[in-house]
């Protein structure tokens, strides 16, 4: 099993991104689509415990690494502690602040280590840029600044009013009142429309754009869009769901 600072050492500009991409859409499942699971592994009454992204788009809840100094920098110390002390929502989003402030330092720790220029950093900032933070993911934030900055979305319009309530517009070999969508193409809209209609929806749990030929669900209860592969829905299986629910909203409890 890979540890949380496993042997992983990205050299280019392009292999530190990736890097930092896999890290980012671990911890960004974790704090959304994994939310009941890590809620649980961060107890209160263990020892100080950080969040873990990891290369592979897997995430873990461990203790710091016991060298000094650690091979990578290091995540927020203890974020177990404050779990029952605050709304969730609030110390997720505290998690996610955190844990955006870690993947910069890992992305820049690997520029200095391996003497990025000023061009490379330049660069590696700006496609760390264009993607949203995990705050940005987790609060909902994202999804917001998309909608101000385009006038025109995947979501309005891809759906239409059905029953008095919003569905995605369905292609021909989809049935009425599904809740699957892959945004359509209209063939008299230009290159650029498309194109912004395209990146204006943001996955609710990896937090990457709309792709070519991608099948999505939404949820009906936080109205998100996501990845069918990103929250294990194929589309056969949509077909059978009434009212389809996100892990997040489907493990979501009151908390005391």
């Amino acid at each position: 099993m890979e540890g949380p600072q496993g042997p992983h050492n990205p050299r280019s500009v392009e292999e530190v991104f990736k890097d930092f991409r896999g890290r980012r859409a671990g911890m960004i499942k974790a704090l959304t689509t994994d939310v009941e699971k890590f809620f649980q592994q961060c107890d209160p009454e263990k020892e100080n415990l950080c969040l873990y992204g990891l290369p592979n788009e897997n995430w873990e809840v461990a203790l710091p690494a016991e060298e000094v100094p650690p091979e990578l920098p290091e995540p927020a110390l203890g974020i177990n502690f404050a779990r029952d002390g605050m709304q969730e929502k609030d110390w997720l989003s505290l998690v996610a602040v955190h844990s955006d402030a870690w993947l910069l330092a890992v992305a820049f720790y690997f520029g200095a280590r391996f003497g990025f220029d000023k061009n490379d950093r330049k660069r590696l900032f700006q496609m760390i840029n264009d993607l949203p933070t995990i705050f940005e993911v987790v609060t909902g934030i994202a999804k917001k600044q998309v909608r101000e900055k385009s006038t025109v979305t995947p979501i309005s319009s891809s759906k239409s009013k059905s029953n008095g309530k919003m569905q995605p517009r369905q292609s021909e070999s989809l049935t009425k009142g599904s809740k699957m969508a892959s945004p359509p193409k209209d063939e008299d809209e230009s290159i650029e429309e498309e194109d912004d209609e395209q990146g204006a929806t943001l996955c609710g749990a990896c937090g990457d754009n709309y792709g070519n030929d991608e099948f999505w669900i939404c949820c009906d209860v936080c109205e998100r869009w996501f990845h069918g592969k990103c929250v294990k829905i194929t589309p056969a299986r949509a077909e059978h769901i009434k009212q389809y629910k996100c892990p997040a909203c489907s493990n979501k409890r009151a908390r005391v």
